[in-house]
């Protein structure tokens, strides 16, 4: 079994967002790649913070991004309990250890002692840090104070010195004690702080690397000054770049979307997402490749291939991604795919284009036809419902008050190819995708019209718009639709062509 064992531990405080995500992936694509291990963590002494609600949210998210997990909060394992808040024995256990080897002390400065150094720090000029004014005081007058219902805090004795790793992404990496002062270990309200508890699980979770994000880098000396306290062998530390928006500052909700959430929402499909997350500071072998399958990630994914610099989220070139990926899906994955099937059913019921249940014919013309006809001109599958106008929407007399198929309309010759084709297709009984082509050749032939002249006008009377589909495709779809229990009926070919005779005084 591989000797990796990676992690990611977020906070059930919010939404699991661009950074947090790209952290998971980089997590499971390097333990995947050596067949290693993932797990979960849960974050959640943030008492006031945390809420159930999040942490169900987030282990969804995860699942929807394509990823799993090893050992976690719903699965278990063999170094749990994986949240944070049902290991709080273990955090006392040894903050009672490093109190007792003298290498820890009991802290009773009031938040307002505290705020009071900070600002005579700042004021003087310093780097603001704890003067460590309890460190004298003796453990018996300690424990008497604390006996006696006097709050204290618990804090690590920094020893002097530079604290040095080599980052795997950062390489050597220095801090001086000087900057730091003594870390709390345990908050006065017994919950464990950040840096302690982290410590702890990772060490008895048998973390060998740890990869996250590089505003946890002035943490690492802390850490280390944990683990050279307790004696243990500190893991591997990957720092990865900071995500910035396109204006280079560092991304936020104020750029858009940025949480997994607002992507579900969209209509980002989760492959698009995870192959362009991938690209977010490391890159493949070869330098170039961009759309790459989750195996070809797995196989080719190395921190070495992690770059220092910042990597610049475009949203864009997400929906370009996405859009090569919704190119790519075909019958099959509707059936495969539950959650693609029920996404893109309910989004059409919430712009009032079907109602349920949707079974039987109206499914596979749904997914069979509208979809795989409509999707692949869009950047997001919520632009689906826009593009689906054109089956659900025909109005021809709102159609000639518009300047664009009013103008087509209006074109010399137009009126003709219109009155020959209309002539021929209100002839048929249901105009097949067959007849229309064999049609537009008759009109072709009468008219000796061609190209844009022959088609913009009878695209223009068939869907009331000047471009989209090609239209041998759309006609069958508006015969099929016409005869479904749609809640916003389709109109036939006949339909259409009658309502726009009379809009267009034909």
């Amino acid at each position: 079994m591989s000797s990796v064992r990676v992690r990611f531990a977020p906070s059930p405080t919010g939404y699991v967002h661009v950074g947090n995500a790209r952290t998971a992936l980089f997590n499971w694509l390097f333990a995947r790649h050596h067949q290693g291990q993932f797990i979960l963590r849960i974050e959640d002494t943030d008492v006031e913070r945390s809420r159930a609600e999040y942490e169900s949210q987030l282990l969804d998210d995860l699942r929807w991004l394509g990823l799993d997990w090893d050992e976690g909060p719903d699965k278990g394992g063999a170094h749990g309990p994986y949240r944070q808040s049902e290991r709080r024995e273990l955090y006392g256990k040894f903050a009672r250890q490093l109190i007792e080897t003298g290498q820890a002390y009991y802290c009773f400065c009031t938040p307002e002692q505290l705020e009071a150094e900070r600002q005579a720090a700042l004021e003087a000029g310093r780097q603001p840090k704890y003067s460590g004014r309890c460190r004298a005081i003796p453990l018996h007058e300690a424990e008497r104070r604390r006996a006696s219902g006097e709050a204290a805090a618990v804090r690590l004795k920094i020893p002097e010195g530079i604290y040095r790793w080599r980052d795997v992404v950062h390489g050597e990496t220095s801090f001086s004690s000087e900057v730091m002062g003594d870390l709390i270990l345990m908050r006065s309200s017994g919950q464990p702080a950040y840096n302690f508890a982290v410590v702890i699980d990772d060490y008895f979770m048998q973390i060998s690397h740890v990869i996250r994000g590089d505003d946890h880098i002035s943490n690492t000396p802390r850490q280390l000054a944990l683990y050279r306290a307790l004696g243990w062998t500190p893991p591997q530390f990957a720092h990865l770049s900071t995500i910035l928006g396109p204006d280079r500052t560092r991304l936020s909700k104020r750029h858009g979307a940025t949480s997994l959430e607002n992507f579900r929402q969209m209509g980002i499909l989760p492959e698009a997402l995870r192959n362009y997350l991938a690209l977010l500071g490391w890159s493949p072998a070869d330098g170039k490749t961009e759309i790459l399958s989750t195996e070809q990630l797995i196989a080719q994914f190395s921190l070495d291939h992690i770059t220092k610099s910042p990597a610049v989220f475009d949203i864009k070139k997400l929906y370009a991604f996405n859009r090569h990926y919704i190119s790519q899906i075909n019958v099959g994955d509707f059936d495969r795919d539950a959650a693609l099937r029920a996404w893109v059913e309910q989004h059409l019921v919430d712009v009032g284009y079907l109602e349920r249940p949707i079974n039987g014919k109206l499914s596979e013309w749904l997914f069979k036809k509208l979809f795989l006809i409509l999707a692949p001109s869009v950047d997001r599958l919520d632009e689906l419902s826009a593009r689906a106008s054109v089956v659900f929407n025909y109005d021809a007399q709102a159609m000639m008050e518009r300047g664009p198929t009013r103008d087509v309309v209006e074109q010399p010759g137009a009126r003709q190819v219109l009155q020959a084709f209309i002539s021929k297709a209100l002839a048929e009984t249901e105009l097949s995708g067959e007849r229309f082509r064999a049609i537009t050749k008759e009109v072709q032939k009468e008219t000796g019209k061609k190209g844009k002249e022959l088609f913009h006008p009878i695209r223009v009377a068939l869907t009331g718009q000047v471009s989209g589909p090609e239209l041998e495709k759309l006609v069958p779809l508006f015969e099929e639709g016409s005869k479904l229990p749609l809640k916003k009926h389709v109109k036939s070919c006949a339909e259409r062509l009658r309502e726009f005779q009379a809009a267009a005084k034909l």
